[in-house]
């Protein structure tokens, strides 16, 4: 019984990941379900068995995920970071170097879905927020390490995640990553100030 608990909760992993994937490369409506299936090497039945609300609580939860995965690499990269600034210039590194092994195919791992379904679809808007509500809330707590106050901390945060975002999005779109470098170097200068 327990071998088949694994094995289910393997195939739903696969499912989720599979689906994070394509999203992040070609958006909620350019991401069908036979390719997910395809991509994860799931049976059609396991996808209706695990995601019963079908290809949105799917798409939920794979967003969920990559929130949570970009989550952990700011815990990480904020126990080797002397300071916000340096958390942001790493990650902004690791995003760009997360784009370039993709050949560009892949940016943030939830503008895709935010920009193509935020003002149609609103549960996964909903989701879309709270995840960029826990990235700015992370850059805000380093902020606050530093020893800035909480309101210029959140005011901050939502200005370098607007930043990150957008030269995700130019670097994806110009297939370079110059705007990644330029951001990197505005960061420094807005967050030593």
């Amino acid at each position: 019984m327990l071998r088949m608990a694994v094995k289910g909760d393997e195939t739903r992993m696969r499912l989720i990941e599979a689906t994070r994937d394509l999203i992040e490369a070609k958006g909620y409506h350019g991401t069908g379900l036979n390719e997910v299936l395809a991509a994860s090497g799931a049976p059609r039945g396991s996808l209706y068995h695990h995601f019963p609300g079908g290809k949105d609580q799917l798409v939920g939860e794979a967003l969920t995920r990559a929130g949570k995965e970009i989550d952990a690499l700011v815990r990480e990269l904020s126990s080797g970071a002397a300071g916000a600034d340096e958390l942001v210039h790493a990650l902004l590194g690791a995003l760009a170097d997360r784009m370039e092994a993709a050949d560009y195919a892949k940016g943030c791992p939830v503008a895709t879905v935010a920009l193509e379904v935020s003002a149609t679809h609103e549960p996964l808007r909903r989701i879309c927020a709270d995840v960029y509500g826990a990235w700015e809330r992370a850059l805000a707590d380093a902020l606050c390490a530093e020893g800035r106050p909480a309101d210029e901390a959140e005011e901050l945060s939502g200005t370098v995640l607007a930043l990150i975002e957008g030269a995700l999005v130019l670097a994806r779109a110009r297939r370079s990553r110059t705007p990644v470098e330029r951001a990197r170097r505005r960061v420094r200068t807005l967050l030593a100030s």
